[in-house]
Formats: C-alpha cells, structure tokens, sequence
C-alpha cells in the first residue's frame, strides 16, 4: 500500500490549503469533506436516506441537501446529528477507500479527515497523522470572514471538535498556520521530502 497520511485540523485552521499545496507535489489527495459534499448534491446518494430520515423540508427544491437548516438542526440536536452521521459516515468512507484504491500510484495519499481524533477506521488506514494548527483567534476570524456565521455560531462549532490539545497530542507532524503563504508552503515543503522517503506502509 502507498504510504498514507491523515491530515486533520479544527474549522478554519487551513486543511484544505495545506492539501492543495500538497496535491501540487503529486500527492493523491482523499478529502472527505468534499466527499460528503458530492453525496448530499442533487442525485447524490445520500438524500434517499436523509429524506427518509428528516422528511423533505431538509432538502432544497433542486434536490440537494439544505446545509444551513441541516447544520442548525444538528447543532441544536445531538440525536439529529448522530442520525445523520450515521447515514453520511460508512458512505464517505465507502469512497475514501474506493479512492485509495485508484490512488495506488501516487508517491503519497493524503487523506484529508477533519473528524480523524475520533475516527478508529481512518487511522487503520494511515501510518502518519499530520495536524494543521492555529490559534483559536485565527480560526474564528477565518470562518466569519468565509462564511458570515457570527462570532457564537463559530465559537459552538469549535467546541463540538476535537479539542486543540487532544489534536496536537495525536500528532506525528504539526504544520502551523498563523504566519502566512510563504510560511506555509516552506512546512509543506519540508513535509514532502520526508513523505516522499517514506517507504510503503510504514
């Protein structure tokens, strides 16, 4: 098996950035929040399920799932949230290791995991658990900025990660992201060497 690396982070800490600049190193990259994205897209298969389960007024007119209703249901309602994880979990797992599998000829896989801390089947499939970190201050400013949530929306999405200790604890390589693009892409950087003299499996 290609050498495989988890890579996780809080919100808004950089994860997808980090990917990115890896993925322009030739690495394979697996993310699985653009996996559960593809499942709740019109068509997707996903919104059987989740229409069964939440009744259609969590899904839009075109056929997708309505994330922002969805998202306050689950944050209000930890049974709603354990109902739809367990819908969304073993189908983006399902393609993460069916992407695994096509990414065999890769120098390296990355497999992009926001929830890995708490994910016993994702760390079977890697060797190495990368964490991308920041200040707190900097993950909230992140997030307003992208999406418009307020400052509590934010703040009560962080409190339901992984806390930042148990992250960093679980860490094999730490990148830090408070220091700009160019402090970023030298992490990167070092990281790829190593990954790329990593021998299979190990």
């Amino acid at each position: 098996m290609t050498f495989c690396i988890g890579l996780t982070g809080g919100i808004g800490c950089g994860k997808s950035t980090v990917a990115e600049l890896f993925r322009g190193y030739g690495a394979g990259i697996i993310d699985t929040d653009a996996i559960s994205h593809q499942l709740t897209q019109t068509g997707g298969a996903a919104i059987a399920p989740i229409r069964a389960e939440f009744g259609n007024t969590y899904i839009t007119a075109e056929g997708t799932l309505d994330r922002a209703k969805m998202r306050r249901l689950v944050f209000a309602d930890g049974d709603a949230k354990q109902r739809l994880e367990k819908i969304l979990h073993p189908l983006i797992f399902e393609q993460a290791k069916a992407q695994l599998q096509r990414m065999q000829t890769k120098p390296y896989i990355i497999i992009v995991v926001p929830l890995l801390p708490e994910s016993p089947e994702y760390r079977r499939l890697v060797q190495r658990v990368l964490v991308v970190d920041c200040d707190e201050d900097t993950q909230v400013a992140r997030i307003i900025k992208r999406s418009g949530m307020t400052a509590r929306e934010v703040q009560v999405i962080i409190e339901q990660q992984t806390p930042r200790d148990a992250r960093l604890q679980l860490a094999d390589d730490v990148i830090h992201n408070d220091d700009g693009m160019d402090n970023l892409s030298e992490q990167v950087a070092v990281l790829h060497r190593l990954y790329s003299n990593s021998p299979p499996g190990h």
